[in-house]
């Protein structure tokens, strides 16, 4: 079994009913979810995602209340198993951006992957697969692509 780790775009755009990408959101996780898979979240996609949520749509948020926003998130909860996070994943993250020179924005990013390494998660399902730069033994897929594979 493969554990996908879902990034904060996929958890949006299945959430979206209005993003163009909302079907295949969702059939991308029924998909490896029916393929004997396991599709798993972390507390910083679910922050990423409460931020995104929670903001007004004329700024690129869902426009969602604070309480819609929670009964969401606890649905995620329910449905996907929720890595904990561990010390190890700070010197991780650390090794990371000073080897790989990261700065700026894609430091949130490079975070996901050393959450990924601390817990043995080899695979990322993201809309966004040029955010991540490549790192041994992660898999970064487009949700295109799995769908292509089956």
């Amino acid at each position: 079994m493969t554990q996908y780790l879902l990034d904060t775009n996929i958890l949006l755009r299945a959430a979206d009913t209005s993003s163009a990408t909302y079907s295949l959101a969702n059939n991308v996780i029924t998909q490896i979810v029916e393929t004997a898979n396991e599709c798993v979240i972390i507390p910083q996609v679910l922050i990423e995602f409460w931020v995104v949520a929670t903001r007004p749509l004329d700024v690129n948020g869902l426009g969602w209340t604070p309480p819609q926003a929670t009964n969401y998130v606890n649905d995620l909860l329910d449905n996907f198993t929720l890595i904990a996070e561990t010390p190890d994943i700070f010197p991780l993250w650390f090794q990371l951006v000073t080897i790989y020179n990261i700065k700026g924005k894609r430091t949130h990013d490079i975070r996901l992957l050393a959450v990924m390494k601390a817990s043995n998660i080899t695979h990322l399902l993201t809309f966004n697969p040029d955010d991540f730069i490549p790192i041994p033994n992660i898999t970064i897929v487009h949700p295109q692509d799995f769908i292509n594979s089956q």
